[in-house]
């Protein structure tokens, strides 16, 4: 066995008792989310301390182009240095041969880390938590659909087939029986996830058509994203053994919910390991109402962030499981920001807005900067909303562009998250915006061909 598998966790190495380990892939998450890097023999893994790729990755856009370097410098592609992280590595089961995964850091050539690479932004943002003496902790829950092949992009995403021969069917939410109908999907998640060592605190059927949720245990922020960046490449992969597909589009399909990835958010205090939303006599804090008062004041900014696609905005629909504006509340699942009825010890905040396509390390990222601000404004939030938040009115931007152009203006945000990293994602996304605007879509050409 090779020294380095000594310091990786043990699900991995269990993973691998008995048997020759023949590759290694070593990834990294581009501003999209989608793994990026190189496989190589293990033997030759075992013989290096870093790799190189070009940053030019981070520069891609969704649809394959490249955005212009938002410095003076010119594109040059210079190579970063790709330090693996050994806590990371994890099974690839669905793979011919015997693979891990290991996810890396990426840096310059000094050793000082990249300012855009996603997981290095979580970090920076972590890391200003512990400057203030605090801990962040995180729950992610992780909304798909599991839907019929789609090879031409033509046609509407369609249900995928059940075992009873019939397609999925929609408003079953919570029902066993529908999630049977995919079960063998499910089966290989769960086999999957074991062999990495993914836990999975509950699997539940949504009000979508096929659609399901997977919740995660609470924990570090960046195990955290690290896990849910691993869990869309598996259940990616699960769904394909079964004919079918899994998409984490915030909207998928015409007129059933959206995908979501719900955040459940609680700051722990380094020197008293104790919860900050909650006192001594289990009461909820200043800190407590201060987080949310920076939720509603600066998640504006971050829609960005967490709706980072035009395909994203068609979730935030009235009346279809997704909020349309920042209001808080007790256990109610309209508002955008919602308080979990939990013990004191547990006391968090659920940040409802961000769709299942935010990249993970970035979602989580500018989530936790909006409720840092917060605790640094010291500012009281709107009061409860006790009813239907359906009621009032939208406060969020209605598309990319808007969002885009509130991002920009957002400066405490932007320092949180490092100005770098903004420029390169505006410029990354408002290029992919562009890219859109270039296509002529079904509904154009059926309502303007014959009309205008």
């Amino acid at each position: 066995m090779y020294d380095w598998l000594k310091n990786t966790p043990q699900a991995a190495q269990d993973y691998l008792s008995g048997r020759r380990l023949d590759e290694v892939e070593c990834i990294i998450s581009d501003l999209s989310g989608v793994a990026r890097g190189k496989a190589m023999p293990a033997n030759k893994f075992a013989h290096q301390s870093k790799f190189h790729l070009p940053d030019s990755i981070f520069y891609q856009t969704i649809a394959g182009g490249w955005a212009d370097v938002p410095d003076n410098e010119g594109f040059t592609e210079p190579d970063m240095h790709l330090i693996p992280d050994f806590s990371t590595a994890t099974a690839a089961p669905w793979t011919g041969d015997w693979t891990l995964q290991v996810i890396h850091d990426a840096n310059d050539r000094d050793g000082n880390p990249i300012p855009f690479a996603p997981r290095n932004v979580l970090k920076r943002v972590v890391e200003e938590y512990r400057k203030r003496g605090l801990s962040p902790v995180v729950a992610p829950e992780m909304e798909f659909f599991l839907v019929a092949r789609n090879i031409d992009p033509a046609n509407p995403i369609e249900p995928m087939m059940g075992r009873s021969g019939r397609p999925a069917a929609a408003r079953q939410a919570y029902s066993i029986s529908a999630v049977d109908e995919y079960g063998p999907v499910i089966d290989d998640i769960y086999d999957f996830a074991e062999a990495q060592g993914l836990e999975i605190d509950g699997i539940t059927q949504e009000g979508g058509a096929g659609q399901v949720e997977i919740n995660l245990r609470h924990g570090d922020p960046i195990r955290l994203a690290d896990e849910v960046f691993f869990f869309k490449r598996l259940i990616r992969e699960a769904a394909m053994r079964h004919n079918c597909f899994a998409t984490f589009m915030a909207k998928p399909i015409e007129n059933e919910p959206g995908s979501a990835m719900h955040m459940h958010h609680s700051v722990v205090d380094l020197g008293s390991g104790k919860n900050i939303f909650s006192d001594e006599a289990g009461d909820p804090t200043p800190a407590f109402f201060h987080f949310i008062a920076g939720l509603q004041n600066h998640l504006p900014a971050a829609i960005a962030i967490l709706a980072p696609y035009v395909n994203s905005y068609r979730r935030y629909v009235k009346d279809h499981a997704a909020p349309i504006n920042l209001e808080w509340g007790s256990d109610n699942r309209t508002t955008g920001i919602r308080v979990p009825i939990s013990s004191p010890a547990a006391r968090r905040v659920e940040n409802r807005l961000a769709g299942m396509d935010c990249n993970p390390y970035l979602g989580i990222a500018a989530s936790l900067a909006c409720g840092l601000l917060g605790l640094d404004d010291q500012k009281d939030p709107t009061a409860m909303l006790a009813g239907d938040a359906y009621d009032g009115e939208s406060e969020l931007p209605r598309g990319m562009d808007a969002a885009l152009a509130l991002f920009e203006e957002a400066k405490p945000f932007r320092d949180i998250l490092g100005e770098r990293f903004c420029r390169v994602y505006e410029t990354v996304k408002s290029m992919e915006y562009d890219e859109f605007l270039e296509q002529i879509s079904p509904w154009e050409r059926e309502h303007l061909l014959l009309n205008v």
